[in-house]
């Protein structure tokens, strides 16, 4: 199960911490991965992190922006957001890939995460 939190209202070039806490899943070989859905679009790949190396990969639209950690004690993966900006608003999803997969094409399609956590709106004013 995945719960994920801390979204909010914020203006253009604030700063936002999201939480996803993990339980009941092993995730020592996992990817975790946060991805993002606004309005009338499709669900788009943010960031992953491969769980036992805390290597971190980002999309092109956040790379510098937005920071993955997590507190392995927690079973906790983060999403620090910086510099936001209106076009960032969306609803904000953790999941996670049982496997890390070595194929980087791989990490950006939602259909390679089996678990998904409910998702925590992110608002973003101008």
């Amino acid at each position: 199960q995945l719960q994920a939190s801390g979204g909010g209202l914020v203006q253009a070039g604030d700063s936002l911490r999201l939480s996803c806490a993990a339980s009941g899943l092993s995730l020592g070989s996992a990817g975790m991965g946060w991805f993002r859905q606004a309005p009338g679009k499709e669900r788009e790949f943010v960031g992953v992190m491969r769980w036992s190396m805390a290597r971190t990969y980002y999309a092109d639209s956040v790379k510098g922006r937005f920071t993955i950690s997590r507190d392995s004690g927690k079973n906790t993966i983060y999403l620090q957001m910086d510099s936001l900006k209106p076009e960032d608003t969306a609803v904000y999803h953790c999941a996670v890939d049982p496997v890390w997969n070595v194929d980087p094409r791989a990490w950006s399609r939602p259909d390679s995460y089996s678990y998904w956590g409910q998702g925590t709106q992110v608002t973003v004013s101008s």
